[in-house]
């Protein structure tokens, strides 16, 4: 909700719908209809080097997506590097996934990048389908995006198809290389080890994009469709999501 207070919950600074369970499991929107929620690791991290190069850095994570409906659900969720946690006041829900807004949309000064984990097809964004993953760089617009899967090395790498909102646990590995500018986002289902191939690329350097210290988080909104966003788990200790950043 615009104006909201920022609340701190399991060692992350929330705001909006977003909440966290007595036993640790974050719940960024709940059963209302367009609501919005934020959860930020509560200090920035380093992103660029004293030479302006973004650093290489990597995050990992688990969620689950439950709909009221068995095909289909509104709107999604993302992972999210941003300057501030300011932005979040301003940033509007449903297709815009509590990121940016109509005035916004595309300007380098957001100093945004984000991995959407989109469910709703909007035709506005030019997205591929109604259950993609997009690599979002100051703009909803992706830079990159594919159908939601995983390639499975335990089947000679065959591509297998998977639902966001499938009401099961996925994970997600995304991944920088500062030196040459590869972004990497990769999924399974819980359970499957990181597959080889990631899901998603795109060549893109973050350097003028990521500001010197930045807030590492997730948003999520809805629209007119009870839909719930959950981070389960870190597959590694830290609540900022970030499991190497060097």
């Amino acid at each position: 909700m615009p104006g909201s207070p920022t609340r701190a919950g399991a060692n992350l600074t929330l705001d909006g719908n977003a909440t966290v369970t007595p036993d640790g499991l974050l719940v960024l929107t709940s059963r209302k209809t367009n609501p919005k929620g934020h959860a930020f690791h509560p200090a920035p991290l380093p992103f660029r080097r004293a030479s302006g190069k973004a650093r290489s850095f990597a995050a990992a994570f688990v969620f689950a997506i439950v709909s009221d409906y068995t095909d289909f659900s509104a709107h999604g969720m993302a992972f999210v590097v941003a300057p501030s946690t300011g932005f979040a006041a301003a940033a509007l829900p449903a297709g815009y996934l509590a990121l940016l807004n109509v005035q916004n949309n595309g300007n380098a000064s957001n100093h945004l990048f984000a991995v959407e984990l989109d469910t709703t097809q909007n035709t506005d964004f030019q997205d591929i389908n109604s259950n993609h993953v997009g690599i979002d760089v100051n703009d909803l617009h992706s830079v990159q995006s594919y159908p939601t899967g995983f390639y499975d090395d335990g089947a000679g790498g065959v591509f297998r198809n998977l639902s966001l909102f499938s009401r099961e646990a996925m994970q997600v590995w995304v991944e920088y290389d500062g030196e040459t500018g590869l972004i990497d986002v990769t999924l399974a289902p819980v359970g499957v080890a990181k597959p080889a191939r990631p899901l998603v690329s795109a060549t893109y350097d973050l350097s003028p994009v990521l500001m010197e210290e930045s807030y590492v988080g997730f948003a999520s909104a809805t629209g007119g469709i009870n839909s719930r966003h959950y981070v389960t788990r870190q597959l590694n200790a830290g609540t900022q999501a970030i499991t190497s950043l060097f």
